[in-house]
């Protein structure tokens, strides 16, 4: 039992036994939310929102609307869009759009290439959440593949560095390979073999090796296998580390069983693996291999989605579901609550520094969830809030939903009802 008192953006106080008295609360709205949870709204360090230039697909009215419906009060945005977020420019003008459009708290990496090191080094490290890198291609065309040119980013980038790790030569050889043998009709069944584990266990080995040399802020985005997690370390607190590591929802959720039911509805890069990786990653997340939880929410439309495999984009949307999946994965063992909460909230905001984010504490913005432990909900075409209208949790069950999220202290999500007038705050950093 407890309470949650909150005044404008902030949360005033935190009463865990003492209430207050009546009179003091005679100007605010009270909220019963007994036999609920109340917890820190999720910071997502991985999403693809898709604007500007793939607004089909998704944008930066519609995906922060998933987002917030899944608890979910805080994104950090890709900069894979077209164009690609590569200069202070362009990186601009993504906060004036989200500033005018998000119902969500926002931040934005600035994008690599093997030439704009001069604008890396331009980005404020205390109003931009990181740089992104990335050493496998995918989603665009934004592969940083000039060795030269990545020593110089390692040794020169102060803030933050994330990065997406696969190795582009040995995905080609494996593609051409499979080619050779299906020709063009492969079966979704092979990603994980065409983007395997040799691929991200070399890319991630070489990121892991130019952080160590240069003393890097390093963060490996989505694991996919066990081997990686070899290297990584669990023998010092997440906060005190330099290079960290992220795992995502469709990693700890699906495994390669599920490509022939699901298809190119679980396409994603780097590929869904084996029984055994996932489990490595759950127990990863659990013994501090694995420091944050993330989505890499990357919405393709629908059309896209179901065409044959070369020409079916890898991604998937997972905001609005993310939290509902963690918690059945709670309710059957996997996990508990309290460490969902720290990986999706306080670990996220503790790595990047986020200014008052990420806990409820006295002082902090009030970006506060609701949350129904025992309301059984299916996954359904209706109730998808995601512009692309599909999920690959479709027909799911869960038993967890979000009933409320409040963003800064205002209400932006109640049962299905959004408050847009609402808008989110581009995230700080103490750095």
């Amino acid at each position: 039992m407890g309470c949650v008192k909150i005044t404008g953006e902030y949360i005033e106080e935190i009463f865990e036994q003492d209430f207050p008295s009546k009179e003091s609360l005679n100007n605010y709205e009270i909220i019963d939310a007994k036999g609920k949870l109340v917890i820190p709204g999720f910071i997502d360090d991985q999403v693809h929102f898709r604007e500007p230039g793939l607004t089909q697909k998704g944008d930066l009215f519609s995906e922060p609307r998933a987002a917030v419906a899944g608890g979910i009060t805080s994104f950090m945005e890709m900069p894979n869009t077209v164009p690609g977020a590569v200069s202070k420019r362009l990186l601009a003008d993504k906060y004036v759009i989200a500033a005018e459009k998000s119902i969500a708290n926002f931040s934005f990496y600035m994008g690599t290439t093997n030439d704009n090191l001069d604008q890396l080094l331009k980005t404020d490290p205390t109003t931009v959440c990181g740089v992104k890198i990335f050493l496998g291609s995918s989603t665009g065309d934004m592969l940083v593949d000039r060795i030269t040119s990545l020593e110089d980013i390692f040794r020169e980038v102060k803030m933050l560095i994330a990065t997406h790790c696969e190795d582009d030569t040995i995905i080609a050889a494996n593609t051409k390979e499979a080619r050779a043998e299906f020709g063009e009709n492969l079966p979704f069944r092979l990603h994980p073999y065409i983007r395997s584990e040799e691929a991200c266990y070399s890319s991630t080995s070489k990121a892991i090796e130019l952080a160590s040399k240069y003393d890097t802020r390093l963060h490996v985005l989505h694991i996919s296998t066990a081997r990686e997690l070899e290297l990584f370390r669990n023998d010092i607190p997440s906060v005190d580390k330099r290079i960290t590591a992220e795992a995502c929802v469709h990693h700890l959720w699906f495994s390669d069983v599920d490509y022939a039911s699901k298809g190119g509805f679980i396409k994603w890069n780097p590929a869904i693996k084996t029984i055994a990786d996932r489990n490595a990653i759950r127990e990863a997340v659990i013994n501090g291999k694995i420091d944050v939880l993330a989505t890499d929410h990357s919405p393709h439309t629908l059309q896209e989605k179901r065409n044959s495999y070369f020409a079916c984009p890898s991604g998937g949307p997972l905001v609005q579901h993310a939290l509902p999946a963690l918690f059945e994965l709670a309710r059957n063992g996997v996990f508990s609550p309290e460490l969902i909460v720290r990986k999706y909230a306080h670990a996220v905001a503790d790595l990047f520094k986020i200014r008052k984010r990420g806990y409820l504490r006295k002082g902090y913005y009030a970006d506060v969830v609701i949350v129904n432990p025992e309301m059984p909900w299916t996954v359904k075409e209706e109730n998808i809030v995601s512009k692309c209208g599909w999920s690959p949790f479709a027909g799911t069950t869960f038993h967890t939903n979000v009933e409320k999220t409040f963003v800064n202290g205002n209400l932006v999500y109640d049962n299905g009802r959004f408050y847009d007038q609402n808008h989110g705050m581009r995230l700080l950093f103490d750095r």
